[in-house]
């Protein structure tokens, strides 16, 4: 009687020891998707703001040139220069969101990794 009793607890703690081991190992993955998820997340904003900026300055650019050819060299030069400000503006704003998302997801792997 009493083997049995030993054996069904030796099972349980088993079975308790292996359960806990793979929900660990699956908490620890749990942060690296989030920081992956977020990641991308950046990435797709830094990659959109850095598409309208080259739209706007092809843009501009394309009214520069046809300027240009009517004669007005000003205002041809003012058009590039706003294209190529406002281009350079969107891709730091693209960077820096870019930054923020993988700051934020460092923090919460960090945070995820620290507590499970």
């Amino acid at each position: 009687m009493r083997h049995a009793a030993l054996k069904r607890t030796l099972s349980a703690g088993l079975a308790i020891t292996l359960l806990l081991a793979t929900a660990a190992a699956f908490a620890g993955d749990r942060g690296d998707r989030v920081e992956r998820r977020l990641d991308r997340k950046g990435d797709r904003i830094d990659a959109r703001l850095d598409a309208r900026g080259n739209r706007i300055d092809q843009r501009l650019d394309r009214r520069a040139a046809w300027q240009d050819a009517l004669g007005h060299d000003r205002r041809a030069a003012r058009l590039d220069r706003k294209g190529d400000r406002i281009e350079q503006r969107l891709d730091r704003r693209g960077d820096l969101a870019d930054a923020r998302w993988d700051r934020r997801g460092n923090r919460f792997d960090a945070r995820w990794d620290r507590w499970h």
